[in-house]
């Protein structure tokens, strides 16, 4: 089944990793500006305890841990369809396995429609909220910019989506560089907070985690348990932009830079806020020395810009799925590689993806209003369909009991 090109000859690799680096990881690269923010001092009350910070820390790192790294790059990219991924892909070899009911098929399908109006959501929601939020931070460096927030964002959209044509190689090419700098960045950030602090990796331990799920001292877990998800926002985009880049690129990219660079700035920003509990209010800046706050707000605006790349590629690759599998009439479809062939370009979802983002930003106005639309469908995707569908085909492919 797995027919993913598995080349990892290092000509080859090395400019594949460093597009992933800059399409795919951009989204969940960019989490740790606002996940730890919001779980430990978000709308319910700030949770600033020692007890309570070694346990969101600690659940954060082990939902990166087990989402992306067991569920997502050890089990759901095993399953590809001629190297490519994403919900359909799921959806049709789950079809594939209950031929013997219909009405399990139907119910199949209508879950997977579900999902990929979803993941379209996702891919409309994602690059509004994210270039919203990061041209929103314009007023605090000069209110007087306030009423050119909206233009501002739509210029950059429109730009965002213009440059699409040009294949996903080419942009991977000049967002790659950017997002190793800004995974190197934040990881420099982390270090610098957890030398002051070390007793942070104590986080590193489950235990701490599993304390705060089930201690009876807090009422607010369910809250915090939404923020924490916040941290794996763009994790879809790993099995979804698989044949943009194959599963090695993606792989070796996570487990080498974005993983280790992820986990040191959530240890870090933990450590500071063990330190200065009035550091919650915004743990990620206020762990920048001064003199290199204005260069990091440069870098984390083109950060989150970026971060809207993974799902606009996804959706490309979802469009042509559905075209494969007749849920979709035949559209147009460019490819915009000629060594990669899931590197595609499809005209017409692009410039609808571009109307629903302009959309979005002019009915909504601000970044926190999209906030909850933003995890309803990044949720949904994740949860409904990948784990529903998926669990089907470890039931039947890998031959998994029901138990299991």
């Amino acid at each position: 089944m797995e027919t993913a090109r598995q080349d990892t000859h290092t000509s080859r690799l090395v400019p594949l990793m460093l597009g992933a680096i800059g399409v795919v990881f951009g989204d969940i690269g960019t989490s740790p500006l606002y996940a730890v923010k919001e779980a430990l001092g978000g709308v319910h009350a700030p949770l600033t305890t020692t007890d309570n910070v070694l346990g969101i820390v600690s659940l954060i790192v082990w939902t990166l841990l087990i989402v992306l790294t067991v569920k997502y790059q050890m089990f759901i990219m095993r399953v590809d369809h001629q190297g490519e991924g994403g919900n359909l892909v799921l959806v049709a070899l789950a079809k594939k396995y209950t031929a013997q009911s219909p009405r399990k098929q139907r119910l199949i399908v209508v879950v997977g429609m579900i999902g990929v109006s979803l993941f379209f959501g996702d891919a409309a929601i994602t690059p509004a909220i994210s270039v919203l939020s990061a041209v929103e931070g314009l007023e605090v460096l000069t209110p007087t910019l306030q009423p050119y927030i909206i233009p501002i964002t739509i210029l950059v959209i429109v730009l965002l989506f213009a440059s699409q044509s040009h294949g996903t190689k080419q942009i991977g090419r000049f967002f790659g560089p950017i997002c190793l700098l800004w995974f190197v960045t934040i990881a420099s950030i982390g270090v610098k907070e957890i030398v002051y602090h070390p007793e942070i990796l104590s986080a590193l331990n489950p235990l701490y985690g599993l304390r705060f799920l089930f201690g009876e001292s807090n009422a607010n877990t369910f809250l915090v348990l939404g923020s924490v998800f916040l941290a794996v926002t763009g994790a879809e985009a790993l099995y979804a932009d698989m044949g943009h880049f194959g599963r090695p690129a993606i792989n070796w990219s996570w487990g080498i830079l974005v993983f280790p660079a992820l986990v040191l700035n959530y240890l870090g920003q933990g450590a500071l806020i063990l330190g200065d509990p009035t550091a919650v209010k915004n743990p990620f800046y206020l762990s920048v020395p001064e003199w290199g706050v204005l260069p990091v707000v440069i870098l984390a605006t083109a950060a989150t810009i970026i971060a809207s790349q993974a799902v606009i590629s996804g959706a490309f690759s979802a469009t042509r799925q559905a075209m494969q599998l007749g849920y979709l009439p035949r559209l147009r479809v460019i490819h915009t590689s000629s060594t990669e062939r899931g590197q595609i370009y499809v005209p017409i979802t692009n410039w609808l993806l571009l109307l629903a983002v302009i959309g979005l930003i002019l009915g909504f106005q601000s970044s926190e209003r999209l906030a909850a639309a933003y995890g309803i469908a990044v949720t949904g995707t994740m949860i409904a369909v990948t784990s529903l569908a998926f669990g089907i085909v470890l039931k039947n492919f890998f031959a998994w009991s029901l138990w299991q």
